[in-house]
């Protein structure tokens, strides 16, 4: 579906600094569903003999650290879906298509956000990607009638 991307093995955080150049543990999801510009869903993936469950916790962590309302686990047998806003588990038969997660994540219309939900964040090819703060503040910033304030190295101000 056009705007809709599934991204792989997507780097949430690059882990806590512990000094002396080394880092900790980084954070990375199996697979972040995203349509419109917009993280909607965690999917995270554990092997055929494990249990359907296995990865619910981690995905539910992940998802709670992307500001996503969806958490699925899965082990190829089945799949396993958390809503995070209502607390709602359980089995489900299928994923939800782009617009579904769309419609249940967004019930609401919002001009902002649909204006800037079809313009691309531009990432130089991939090369660039924006800081795990700004992703949740430009998320949360957007979602509400506040501007978000960014303070640029060279001290420039810019209103979003």
């Amino acid at each position: 579906m056009e705007g809709s991307r599934i991204l792989r093995e997507y780097p949430i955080t690059l882990g806590r600094i512990e000094g002396h150049g080394r880092r900790g543990r980084a954070y990375t999801a199996d697979y972040v569903l995203v349509y419109r510009n917009h993280k909607l869903a965690v999917v995270d993936a554990k092997a055929w003999h494990h249990s359907l469950t296995e990865g619910l916790a981690q995905g539910k962590d992940y998802a709670d650290r992307l500001a996503a309302r969806f958490a699925y686990a899965s082990n190829g047998q089945g799949i396993f879906g958390v809503d995070m806003q209502i607390g709602r588990e359980g089995a489900v038969s299928c994923y939800p298509s782009p617009d579904e997660l769309w419609n249940l994540t967004f019930a609401e219309s919002n001009a902002w956000r649909d204006r800037f939900a079809v313009v691309p964040f531009e990432d130089k090819g991939g090369y660039f990607q924006p800081r795990y703060a700004f992703r949740i503040g430009a998320r949360t910033a957007s979602g509400s009638n506040s501007r978000l304030r960014i303070l640029r190295p060279s001290g420039e101000e810019k209103f979003m």
